[in-house]
């Protein structure tokens, strides 16, 4: 059975506990890392479709599906990225440039990694049937972007968590900077989105 559209309450922010509720492989490898906010995305289905999610929002992160606004906002960050070298690899320490990998016990780390995102600057950590990581590091901040389906009442939903680590004062004032756009445009838009294309 494929995922379809929840048209309930359930879909956009919810508490950072629900995250926590859950036994996630990620609590271990992250453990200093913030969660920023959690999201219930606009999936439904039951307890094996977590694969068409994944399908779903892998193929999703090609540039051209993008919500226009998402797709200008990431071309306004990747240019001042660029402009203030916030995204080489000679512009920070080697603190942000490890990747969680190093973290992985053996059976994640020679498991499934999922989809790679050709257009968005993630890398995948792991897959599991229920999980995935995958994540995105630069001078301002080390990102991991949690996606999980989650018991729902009678069925399961999708959910993603971000969890973030700031690089120093920077780190902290950029995301400081960023919040209102994720909540109020990026996340809103691509919800929207994933709802509508259903």
């Amino acid at each position: 059975m494929s995922t379809r559209v929840g048209r309930g309450p359930r879909v956009g922010r919810i508490p950072r506990e629900e995250h926590f509720d859950r036994d996630w492989r990620v609590h271990a490898i992250a453990p200093d890392f913030h969660v920023e906010d959690v999201w219930a995305l606009p999936f439904t289905g039951t307890a094996d479709d977590f694969d068409t999610l994944m399908s779903y929002v892998g193929g999703s992160h090609h540039g051209k599906d993008h919500p226009l606004m998402v797709r200008f906002l990431w071309t306004v960050r990747h240019r001042l990225g660029r402009a203030l070298g916030w995204d080489t690899e000679d512009s920070g320490s080697a603190d942000w440039t490890e990747s969680l990998r190093e973290r992985l016990p053996g059976d994640l780390r020679d498991g499934p990694r999922g989809p790679v995102f050709p257009h968005a600057p993630f890398s995948p950590l792991y897959l599991l049937d229920n999980e995935f990581a995958a994540e995105i590091a630069n001078r301002t901040m080390h990102g991991v972007m949690h996606l999980s389906w989650v018991r729902d009442g009678e069925g399961y939903r999708g959910q993603m968590a971000v969890l973030v680590k700031p690089n120093g004062w920077l780190g902290t004032a950029y995301m400081s900077a960023i919040k209102p756009f994720r909540h109020l445009l990026v996340y809103p838009a691509m919800l929207r989105q994933w709802k509508h294309r259903q």
